[in-house]
């Protein structure tokens, strides 16, 4: 049954962080859906739900989605959430919210009128503790290992079975910790514009994500694969020149190109003829802690296609798995002998119009109430030199470790 349209609030601006600390840190099922620190541009939002295990999210109209609006922003209710890498989802349903539009400093209560008056009483948010040292993260594999296991890869390639592969491990880090403290030390360490804290039951998702998986509005998806990563320098024209050389090293470019090709094809089984298009190729964009080599592209959808059905072409992105992609994800579930979990899946908001912002699960902390986890890899070719690999591994580890009080084990 459709939804009516909620009712909004407009709101003087109050930080989202102090927002958030105040009306919903203690709710069991929260969502902070986040742009970044200091954000310019973008939206932001937040609220508490309530478990949906129905098939509701997925059964949304998603070629019958309606522009982004200005006034509250695109996502006015629906469901908050995620897909796992092996496909098992956990969805909120979301009623009432609060929205934030970083471009005009405007806020907005969605759905609830009372959260006007609630967040108005927010108190400026005290600074984060520095994390608790907890030592070496422990690693799924050595560095000699996950060496090993790219020597394999290119193997496989070399046979024929893929030209791309995205080898990923697994950082744990034993013992409870305070998901949502990590969440504030990663974000202010390291925005991102798809950042996240999704608590569904036990299980809380932290992210630092950069890259925006599928985008759905006014009939249209984009998808924004990510495929190229140098570190970072304090130096400027060291970084500068890293910068560079991601945008014109061949096998990144290469890498990168692969999953283009490999997305159109996928958004060509749910998209119109000749709508599937390149809007963005190659492009760097610069995080505190990595340069990365980003495309974008997008198609227009066939009528009465559905969320669920726009994920079944999709879904897992590209960009985790290598090309082929079905017989990628053969060969690397025969090489890393483990469920990859929330991690290489998906999250966001899928309103009830059909729209949606789903975004990866990368630069991210997975907290049980045992450990917390974290997943990092990168995308293999015949071209990739394994030194190189293992410590782009590293480097996209560092940051959401840190945020644990957690280190990269030597060798990484």
């Amino acid at each position: 049954m459709p939804h009516s349209a909620p009712s909004f609030t407009p709101l003087a601006w109050v930080d989202p962080e102090a927002a958030f600390l105040h009306l919903f840190a203690d709710a069991p099922d929260a969502f902070w859906l986040d742009a970044g620190t200091g954000a310019s541009t973008g939206w932001s939002w937040m609220g508490a739900g309530r478990v949906d295990p129905s098939p509701r999210p997925m059964e949304q109209d998603a070629a019958a989605s309606g522009p982004a609006r200005d006034e509250p922003g695109p996502f006015r209710g629906g469901w908050v959430g995620w897909r796992t890498y092996e496909g098992e989802s956990a969805w909120l349903r979301v009623d009432a919210l609060l929205a934030f539009d970083h471009l005009s400093r405007r806020m907005y209560a969605v759905g609830d009128p009372s959260l006007a008056a609630r967040v108005a009483d927010a108190p400026a948010p005290d600074g984060v503790a520095p994390a608790e040292g907890r030592g070496t993260a422990s690693a799924r594999v050595t560095p000699d290992r996950y060496a090993e296991l790219i020597g394999a890869c290119r193997d496989r390639i070399r046979e024929g079975d893929a030209y791309q592969l995205c080898l990923t491990t697994r950082f744990t880090v034993p013992g409870a910790v305070d998901a949502l403290a990590v969440f504030r030390r990663l974000r202010h360490a390291s925005p991102a514009h798809h950042s996240g804290f999704v608590r569904i039951g036990e299980v809380t998702l932290v992210s630092a994500s950069p890259e925006r998986f599928l985008e759905v509005r006014d009939g249209a998806v984009h998808t924004h694969p990510i495929k190229g990563t140098r570190s970072r320098s304090a130096d400027p024209m060291r970084d500068a020149a890293l910068a560079d050389d991601l945008r014109t090293d061949a096998k990144e470019r290469a890498e990168n190109v692969m999953i283009v090709d490999l997305m159109r094809n996928d958004l060509s089984r749910v998209c119109e003829p000749s709508t599937v298009g390149v809007d963005r190729l190659l492009e760097v964009e610069t995080y505190p802690h990595v340069h990365q080599l980003v495309s974008e592209v997008s198609g227009r959808l066939l009528p009465g296609t559905t969320i669920g059905a726009l994920l079944a072409a999709t879904f897992p992105a590209g960009s985790m798995t290598g090309a082929p992609k079905e017989s990628a994800m053969q060969i690397l579930a025969g090489l890393e002998r483990a469920p990859r979990g929330l991690y290489a899946g998906t999250f966001g908001w899928i309103g009830d119009d059909g729209a949606a912002d789903l975004a990866m699960v990368i630069r991210s902390v997975v907290v049980h109430p045992e450990a917390a986890y974290v997943g990092a890899g990168g995308g293999i070719t015949w071209r990739s030199v394994a030194a190189s690999e293992v410590a782009e591994v590293g480097i996209k580890a560092r940051a959401p470790l840190a945020a644990l009080g957690a280190e990269v084990p030597p060798g990484w």
